[in-house]
């Protein structure tokens, strides 16, 4: 008898389940990001303006805004140094809400007046050429003198120093800072600003005139930087 209580009593409730779950939606199926889709997190902190960096003109709706460094890779840790190539920071701004399709190929330098402009480089070629300045190799241990003729005299050690291996570690943490510095590309809200790198391997004093070329979605622009 209890036994027919309990199947009475058994059946409502297994229908109110069944119920509850049809009345139930699925969870929204998450949307996978799109394949071309840029990753965040990378460039330079935009400055507050434009007029805080060293030049400034318009391209269509865009202020591009940019800034001659030399051979000093500027990044959040501190300045690294690379004697094969020039670097520019470069900031992008816009209206609220503006976004600009970015690419490092929009970019070209032309150096004291020549005809043939030079591309832009991506920031894996400038890896394998940086050095920190702060980075001090570790003292190599002294050697022990020994006479080597019957007079006593030491003729002294004339071989040349060996060579300086930087850490895997220390290499690896200056490509970091070169790609997180690195002016982000693909379609970006503005302000977007990064670093954008160009081969000169020349004394930076040597320069007499630098110009910036912009020639991409927001137009054609030139700036005019200040060794």
């Amino acid at each position: 008898m209890q036994f027919s209580r309990v199947l009475r009593l058994g059946v409502p409730i297994a229908t109110l389940c069944l119920c509850v779950q049809a009345q139930t939606p699925p969870p929204p199926a998450q949307t996978p990001p799109p394949k071309d889709a840029a990753p965040e997190v990378k460039g330079m902190p935009p400055r507050a303006t434009p007029a805080d960096y060293q030049a400034q003109t318009h391209a269509g709706t865009v202020t591009l805004a940019a800034e001659f460094t030399g051979h000093g890779i500027i990044t959040l840790q501190g300045t690294l140094n690379t004697e094969d190539y020039v670097v520019i920071e470069v900031g992008l701004f816009g209206a609220a809400g503006e976004r600009l399709k970015i690419s490092q190929d929009d970019f070209t330098l032309r150096l004291n007046g020549k005809k043939n402009a030079l591309a832009s480089q991506p920031y894996g070629l400038v890896i394998g050429n940086v050095k920190d300045p702060e980075w001090e190799p570790p003292t190599p241990p002294s050697k022990s003198k020994t006479s080597l003729n019957s007079g006593g005299n030491d003729p002294g050690d004339n071989s040349p120093p060996p060579p300086v291996h930087i850490p895997i570690e220390v290499q690896r943490a200056m490509a970091q800072r070169v790609q997180k510095a690195a002016l982000p590309e693909g379609d970006r809200a503005l302000p977007q600003a990064g670093l954008i790198f160009f081969r000169y391997g020349g004394k930076v004093k040597s320069l007499q005139s630098i110009e910036l070329i912009y020639n991409g979605p927001a137009g054609k622009t030139a700036l005019r930087l200040q060794p």
